[in-house]
């Protein structure tokens, strides 16, 4: 809470920075038309050069407008409006300090926001083109029935309380949880939403990672056609990580999309997915599509709930990354249209220090076949 209204307060002292910086440029205006005796601004203004201030303030007020309004033109015109004021310090009003500092708090917000903006752009359209898809292609019904799975996968579809519902052929998901980059790193709270493909396996997923009030990071994960990519953004302009279709990459989202038919059960049917029983509270799953080949461990509580998935996947990356033991708990249960869910989980690397539990998620809303995207982000 107490971050929540840091970033809040930020924002409207933000907000005030372009009001009153955008009002003062009014003085060069009144001077140049001859309208008040502005004694701050020594050098003479010519009317056109007047003209140019009035335009600075207009602009700061349509930013302020646009700002307060979430619109996706205000870090333009905050720009637009920051550059043209410079340039007036710098020709006719050097005694400003001041104004050059407004201006560089200006561009230090609006560049990333700019930046965000367009990062999000991206987002959407991989997100569109997953949904159109969905859309265009004709439900794949499942080729097997569950009397062919294992039995501690048969027990666990009854008890999710999937049996007559409808399959499940897409979903959309938002979370809200926390993560961590290292074990001894600082808890950073993080917002997502993220949009499945079940008939030709694919997702999109995208998040804003708050690291503290009005620094981010943003970060988006795709699996489509077999391949992986892996975009993260600090303050959405500097990529942290950017990867994208090699043999690591790969296996690491599709485990991620194997692991997360945790969400969706109906989903384990799917035929590019093959089950082997280990024993009646385990079992493997491996899953092959195009050229990716994926398996993990399903563990099962003797009543039958999904406990955990468990897998070999990089840790790290590039080149560096080394196979370690990758792990999905659950804990906690949800009814999401009447089918039994896992909603609350953690993610654990068991690395050999130690566990390193770098992850904790609750699903939020979580809907099926509904190839749309939300109206409203997260963030």
């Amino acid at each position: 809470m107490y971050c929540y209204l840091n970033e809040i307060t930020m924002k409207y002292i933000f907000l005030f920075i372009l009001l009153i910086h955008g009002l003062i440029h009014l003085m060069g205006f009144a001077k140049a038309f001859q309208l008040a005796t502005i004694e701050n601004i020594v050098s003479p203004i010519s009317k056109p050069a007047g003209a140019v201030w009035l335009m600075v303030t207009l602009l700061f007020l349509i930013t302020c407008a646009g700002f307060f309004m979430d619109k996706s033109f205000w870090p333009v015109a905050a720009i637009v409006a920051s550059l043209l004021s410079q340039l007036i310090i710098i020709m006719v009003w050097k005694d400003a300090p001041w104004g050059t500092l407004a201006n560089v708090i200006i561009l230090v917000v609006a560049v990333p926001a700019y930046a965000n903006f367009q990062f999000q752009k991206m987002v959407d359209k991989e997100i569109d083109a997953l949904l159109n898809n969905v859309a265009s292609q004709p439900f794949v019904a499942t080729q097997r029935e569950s009397e062919n799975l294992p039995e501690p996968v048969q027990q666990w579809l009854r008890k999710s309380v999937v049996a007559d519902k409808e399959p499940v052929h897409s979903a959309r998901i938002k979370q809200t949880g926390r993560m961590r980059t290292a074990p001894d790193s600082k808890w950073m709270n993080f917002k997502a939403t993220q949009y499945y493909d079940f008939n030709i396996p694919a997702f999109v997923w995208t998040t804003h990672v708050e690291m503290i009030p009005m620094i981010n990071m943003v970060g988006r994960d795709k699996f489509t056609t077999g391949e992986g990519e892996m975009l993260i953004k600090f303050l959405s302009l500097i990529p942290v990580v950017n990867e994208a279709n090699n043999e690591k990459i790969n296996s690491g989202t599709m485990l991620r999309y194997l692991g997360e038919l945790i969400w969706f059960p109906s989903t384990v049917l799917s035929p590019y997915i093959t089950w082997e029983e280990i024993d009646s509270r385990t079992a493997k799953a491996t899953m092959q599509y195009k050229n990716t080949t994926a398996q993990g461990i399903f563990f099962f509580t003797e009543h039958g709930d999904i406990a955990a998935f468990e897998a070999q996947r990089y840790y790290g990356g590039g080149a560096e990354a080394k196979l370690e033991t990758w792990r999905v708990e659950v804990m906690d249960y949800k009814l999401f249209d009447d089918v039994r869910v896992p909603y609350k989980n953690r993610v654990i690397w068991k690395l050999d220090e130690g566990d390193f539990n770098w992850l904790e998620l609750e699903i939020t809303a979580l809907e099926t076949n509904n190839p749309t995207r939300f109206e409203k982000q997260n963030f």
